[in-house]
């Protein structure tokens, strides 16, 4: 390249790949870098699953999800229901609904459950019991955890992968308490 040309391209060069350095940086810095698409998870799952007691005894669960967005802050929510039915008659249903939001980290999601003084959703405190949840993207699996401390000092943690799959979600649910597994659970959920 002669001198003359290397003297004009070469100050142009030299600002473009600053441009990008700088733009790349400041979405970092920001907190915007590209998280993955919650999108594809939006909607109504249904399906069952059957649960062992410690008795040897197997109990058979209706679960519903529901993933969808909320308005503010480009977050999204996860409901959850499972709904047993007892040998008695009874029936007994559990419901949980966590909201997410994004975080500096690219495809990691806070739980907001509550409130601070200043009306920002905050994450709950696992040394006052309560469970510390949040969430992330890995491919087509998105996966909620939740942590709890019990009065002991021991922990639970708790994991619900659910990926997308031909017609709905593939859930498998895993537990473990001081590291050691509890349980695995796993279902298809049809897509609604």
């Amino acid at each position: 390249m002669p001198i003359g040309l290397a003297k004009t391209w070469l100050p142009c060069i030299r600002s473009g790949v600053l441009a990008v350095f700088v733009v790349a940086v400041s979405l970092i810095v920001t907190g915007q870098a590209m998280a993955a698409d919650v999108r594809p998870f939006f909607g109504r799952y249904q399906g069952a699953l059957v649960v062992p007691n410690a008795d040897g005894t197997e109990e058979q669960r209706d679960a519903t999800v529901q993933i969808g967005p909320i308005s503010k802050d480009d977050g999204f929510y996860v409901q959850w229901t499972t709904t047993s039915l007892k040998n008695d008659g009874r029936r007994k249903t559990k419901s949980y609904n966590v909201e997410f939001q994004s975080t500096e980290r690219a495809d990691i999601f806070a739980a907001a459950m509550k409130r601070n003084v200043f009306g920002h959703t905050v994450q709950l405190d696992p040394m006052k019991g309560e469970p510390y949840v949040w969430g992330r993207i890995v491919g087509d699996t998105l996966t909620v955890f939740s942590m709890f401390i019990g009065p002991n000092g021991d922990y639970e943690m708790q994991q619900y992968d659910r990926s997308l799959a031909e017609g709905g979600l593939d859930l498998v649910y895993s537990s473990h308490r001081n590291g050691f597994p509890r349980k695995e659970l796993k279902t298809f959920l049809e897509r609604q």
